[in-house]
């Protein structure tokens, strides 16, 4: 139980703990693990890239916006896209502080309460639990959207992802969305030329 707590507060969002995990338990060595994990993270940087230039300001020190980066993950880039606009903007990183800390600090709270509870639960409350990921996921994505190419994205990417699961199972997540991301954005720009008309 402490390693996977100490891994919740290091390893900041879930597909990095679940890549962590898999590559020590498939035998992987300590670099392999480290740029696995690395690699996994990458996802995150247009959220990064989106978010940090709302929180500098001129006096804002380079290592605070580092460290504030490692609290990015879908649940507090969700929130902190809705509520940053009505934050002053020389207090936007010590909001964003106190949501990233406390986002964290709560789901390590969660996970002891999980890995304590979850032997004790019936299968089927588990599977519950389990789906309950990316179903927070979708919706989360979903009401944060400012633009249609991210209904679309969504779409196409829930419709592919299945069907790229039986062609290539180990790489289904990435063609879903691929071919989710490209495709929603070439709906957007297409519907949205087709209204300049």
């Amino acid at each position: 139980m402490a390693e996977t707590v100490f891994m919740t507060g290091i390893v900041w969002a879930l597909p990095g703990q679940v890549v962590l995990v898999g590559s020590v338990l498939s035998g992987s060595s300590l670099a392999a693990t480290a740029f696995a994990v690395a690699l996994s993270s990458i996802r995150l940087m247009p959220m990064v890239m989106a978010l940090v230039p709302e929180m500098r300001t001129r006096s804002t020190r380079n290592w605070v916006l580092l460290l504030l980066s490692h609290f990015i993950a879908v649940t507090s880039w969700v929130l902190a896209a809705e509520r940053l606009p009505d934050v002053p903007r020389e207090r936007r990183t010590a909001f964003y502080g106190g949501l990233g800390s406390t986002l964290v600090l709560v789901n390590m709270v969660v996970v002891v309460v999980i890995y304590l509870v979850a032997p004790h639960l019936p299968t089927a409350v588990s599977a519950g639990l389990f789906l309950l990921t990316p179903i927070y996921f979708i919706t989360s994505l979903w009401g944060s959207a400012r633009e249609h190419a991210a209904y679309y994205a969504m779409g196409l990417g829930v419709a592919f992802g299945p069907i790229f699961h039986m062609i290539v199972p180990g790489f289904d997540l990435l063609g879903a969305g691929l071919v989710g991301g490209l495709g929603g954005y070439a709906l957007h720009r297409l519907f949205r030329r087709e209204a300049a008309r």
